[in-house]
């Protein structure tokens, strides 16, 4: 039965999306698509190409021209944007700031739309912001994650430490307050909680305990022992 269940695990930037759904696929033994990741792809090859975060009709036209591919490895989930592993290039914090405003056009997000419902087609638990809302509605369970502002650009700022960039706590919280507002007031597919999803805080829980609890929530919504 887990195998053909659609998850929608939708929140704002920073709440643990990726690694709840990338956690739960592995428990559940299905596959786990980051829609995030579609994105990032879309506005790294728009910056190669010198392409600006304002010309809709040329980034609706990239993502239509594009393969952005998902694969399994002994290294975890990779990204392929047209056969090119991009896993790590995509995670840059240039790239992360124009993928918000790349991801606010109509014509974009009706452009990866059906690739979207062509990946989840066989059972995932795919995230985003508007996965429970808009591309999955019918999910069999839709979990809305949130954490605060500063615990996000805390997990953040450790993230990008980690990875070697430098970066300001600060700077970070403005960031993630500014992309919370574009998410939530932006016309196509805001952020917002499907009425039929459950809210989930994260804001004192540990990985294993969010993992723990939304596993309990899956248990509940879908009849699983």
């Amino acid at each position: 039965m887990s195998k053909r269940l659609k998850i929608a695990i939708d929140g704002p930037a920073g709440a643990g999306k990726s690694t709840l759904a990338r956690l739960l696929s592995e428990r559940l033994g299905i596959p786990y698509v980051d829609t995030g990741a579609l994105y990032r792809a879309l506005a790294l090859k728009a910056y190669r190409l010198g392409i600006r975060e304002d010309e809709e009709e040329k980034l609706a036209e990239l993502a239509k021209n594009s393969n952005i591919e998902f694969r399994r490895d002994e290294r975890g989930l990779r990204v392929l944007l047209d056969g090119e592993d991009v896993s790590e290039e995509i995670r840059a914090p240039h790239i992360t700031l124009l993928s918000s405003p790349v991801s606010q056009h109509p014509k974009v997000r009706e452009a990866l739309l059906k690739l979207q419902r062509e990946l989840a087609k066989e059972g995932a638990v795919m995230e985003g912001r508007d996965i429970g809302t808009v591309i999955l509605p019918d999910a069999d369970v839709k979990i809305f994650l949130t954490a605060s502002v500063k615990e996000r650009a805390r997990r953040r700022y450790f993230e990008l430490k980690q990875k070697g960039y430098d970066v300001d706590l600060e700077q970070l919280e403005k960031e993630i307050e500014e992309r919370d507002k574009r998410d939530a007031t932006r016309n196509t597919a805001p952020l917002k909680m499907a009425e039929d999803a459950v809210l989930l805080n994260t804001d004192n829980l540990s990985i294993e305990k969010m993992v723990e609890e939304a596993l309990r929530i899956v248990r509940e919504r879908c009849g699983i022992k």
